[in-house]
């Protein structure tokens, strides 16, 4: 959901989370990893999406960012390393965020199923004929979305990070992060450089409320009525250290999506992908294949 911790790609702190000094490690630009990537702009349902491109496999994957990320902060390893025989693997960013903007982001009730579209029809406009996708925290959420509505397009999935639903408890983390400015130094550095203090600091005020519309719904309801309808392979990740996620919210998802498997990283926090960044990488190309 969180991205600069990602639906938790939000920055989903626990109120433990926030302590001074707090340190959420991102992945810098891909570039800084020497890897051969290409960025672009396409037009896509009346914006213009940002996206980078490596690889040269016949299978396309999709990297999705969480709350307030982008391709080369969430996932310079994924970009570095992931295998470029077996993948061509493109990281994007959502409407609002990164570097797809104009237009501002923001956030009506129904912003993750626009993400959804948006991300699948990225891909056909790239002619990509099927993809799968890899999705952290709010892309996590996102993805689980796309996978329900467009069955056919999607062939593998891995989760980590997400929710299907809003508790109380999550609420109380939500707004317990609605203040940048008490973000550790490390935390906010990466995208204050890449969004300017005051769209950063007004975006995550905006992502609070955006999310705390779910709160209202039934059962706290974001997509789990959605979860049934998922018919490829999914593997979800959980890391037993995430502060952010908590491991119910796992659970249900693996409970939901039908022949869903759960791989738990007992060391695993919600950044899993980039502290362990060679052991994630290796089980999702092991998973995808």
């Amino acid at each position: 959901m969180a991205a600069a911790l990602g639906c938790a790609g939000v920055l989903r702190l626990s109120l433990s989370a926030l302590k001074p000094g707090m340190q959420v490690p991102r992945a810098g630009p891909a570039a800084a990893f020497g890897t051969s990537v290409t960025s672009a702009k396409v037009a896509v349902n009346g914006v213009h999406l940002r996206y980078q491109q490596t690889g040269e496999g016949e299978h396309a994957v999709l990297l999705l960012p969480g709350m307030l990320g982008s391709g080369e902060t969430d996932f310079g390893p994924q970009l570095q390393s992931l295998s470029k025989k077996l993948f061509t693997v493109v990281a994007w960013d959502p409407r609002g965020y990164g570097h797809s903007r104009p237009p501002d982001r923001d956030f009506p009730v129904d912003f993750f199923e626009r993400d959804a579209k948006d991300a699948v029809d990225l891909m056909k406009t790239l002619k990509f004929k099927k993809v799968s996708l890899l999705g952290w925290s709010d892309g996590g959420i996102t993805a689980l979305i796309a996978a329900a509505k467009y069955p056919a397009y999607i062939h593998k999935m891995v989760i980590w990070g997400a929710n299907a639903y809003v508790t109380a408890e999550d609420s109380v983390i939500y707004e317990g992060i609605r203040d940048v400015s008490k973000w550790s130094e490390r935390t906010r550095k990466p995208l204050e450089a890449l969004y300017g203090y005051d769209y950063f600091a007004r975006t995550c005020e905006k992502w609070v409320d955006g999310i705390g519309q779910f709160k209202h719904q039934p059962d706290g309801n974001i997509c789990r009525h959605l979860l049934p309808l998922v018919q490829c392979p999914t593997l979800i990740v959980h890391g037993e250290k995430d502060p952010l996620v908590p491991r119910f919210h796992a659970d249900f998802i693996h409970e939901h999506v039908k022949g869903s498997r759960l791989h738990l990283m007992p060391e695993g926090k919600h950044n899993l992908h980039l502290r362990f960044a060679s052991e994630f990488n290796k089980l999702a190309e092991d998973f995808l294949q």
